[in-house]
């Protein structure tokens, strides 16, 4: 999950079920304030561990480093205890109110551990029994980047914050809205250029459910009746709610994967079903076998008979063959730094070809495989040998 989501999923925590307040209150910083920002800090605190790899030559960091101490479940009362004191220092070197130590440990460790579960349903994989076991599991239920669910825990803050002030509340709704308006619309653009454009009547769809969420509550007045809690308290549930609609949607999308593999008499030596945006209806299917990987994009909202799977008219699939062996690409798989790739990677290909008479072997995750196919995703190893066998290069593809 992207950090920016991270902190507004604390700060969403911490007003609703800690009775915080809006962080840039204009009024003196008093305890409510403190709690809603340790809730913040304390979601986005264990992505600090991208510094290192800023500060690092060492590119294999994102996969060996990247989601591990900092996200381990094992480490989480170490870190809550030790943001709790510095914010004690802090709060009282400032002279503000702030909560005991223990409660603030206790606020820290809901902040960090909603950042470890948020990285866990997505795909990349997180080291949450780090530095004991060093496994990645990952949950698969939600894209990295959720434009969905990062507006659902964060609109009902801003519609919270507009209808907390009587005297400004149209000029606030107004602004709001048509902040949140543009979104739709930048979204579908991204989407397009990605290659999975949105069709208008979901862009729609989306900018008709934004102006009642911020102007409904106008009518009669009713909106101004109810406190920010109830506003943010409304925002957690459907946050928690969507994520209950993605398993329910990783369930299925699963099961059409497995009912694919034994229509092909497959033998899968791993198998998943993983996000695709632009919304919880996409799935991209991997089937990691002896040869090579199976690769599936499916739509939910397409009904596929068995029939249809297996004739592949419904669902599309490809099949990405690995290399055949040889000496170089056994050579590549001897590197320390290889063997680290084929430790990340959950449906690795293999790949082998000649380059001004190089030898070129190339390690690709076909989860980060690219939106458009016809470009390279993201996390391909590469390594080039010269003619005696010698490793002239090696690291992360950029094309």
């Amino acid at each position: 999950m992207d950090t920016i989501t991270h902190g507004i999923a604390g700060a969403l925590i911490g007003k609703a079920i800690f009775r915080g307040e809006d962080m840039l209150a204009s009024r003196a910083m008093n305890r409510a304030r403190v709690i809603t920002w340790a809730l913040m800090l304390g979601a986005i605190f264990p992505d600090s561990d991208t510094f290192r790899d800023l500060l690092s030559r060492n590119e294999l960091l994102v996969i060996t480093w990247h989601r591990s101490i900092t996200h381990s479940f094992v480490c989480l009362p170490f870190f809550a205890a030790a943001l709790a004191a510095l914010t004690r220092w802090f709060a009282r070197w400032r002279k503000w109110e702030a909560p005991s130590f223990a409660a603030l440990t206790g606020i820290y460790a809901i902040g960090i551990l909603s950042h470890i579960l948020l990285d866990l349903v997505t795909s990349f994989g997180t080291m949450i029994w780090s530095p004991l076991n060093w496994s990645r599991p990952a949950w698969d239920l939600l894209f990295i980047i959720d434009f969905t669910f990062t507006t659902i825990l964060l609109v009902p803050q801003f519609v919270a914050w507009a209808y907390a002030n009587p005297g400004r509340v149209i000029l606030r709704t107004l602004g709001t809205w048509f902040f949140f308006a543009l979104g739709p619309l930048l979204v579908a653009s991204m989407a397009r250029r990605a290659g999975v454009p949105i069709s208008g009547t979901v862009i729609v769809a989306s900018e008709v459910i934004l102006a009642a969420l911020f102007f409904l509550p106008l009518v009669g007045g009713w909106g101004l009746r109810l406190p920010p809690s109830v506003w943010n308290r409304a925002g957690l549930t459907a946050g928690c709610v969507y994520l209950g609609l993605t398993f329910a949607a990783h369930e299925a999308a699963l099961g059409r994967i497995k009912e694919f593999a034994a229509s092909k008499l497959l033998e899968p030596e791993s198998l998943g079903a993983l996000p695709l945006p632009p919304s919880l209806w996409h799935w991209d299917g991997l089937i990691r076998t002896s040869h090579g990987v199976y690769e599936m994009r499916m739509n939910l909202a397409e009904k596929a008979s068995m029939t249809e799977v297996t004739e592949a008219s419904s669902l599309e699939y490809r099949f990405y063959p690995d290399a055949p062996p040889n000496s170089y690409i056994e050579l590549a798989k001897r590197l320390p730094e290889v063997q680290k790739v084929l430790w990340f990677s959950r449906f690795p290909v293999t790949q082998f070809h000649k380059e001004s008479g190089y030898a070129v072997v190339e390690i690709s995750d076909a989860r980060f495989a690219s939106l458009q196919r016809e470009r390279a995703g993201a996390f391909t190893y590469r390594v080039r040998f010269g003619p005696d066998g010698n490793v002239l290069s090696q690291g992360w593809a950029r094309r």
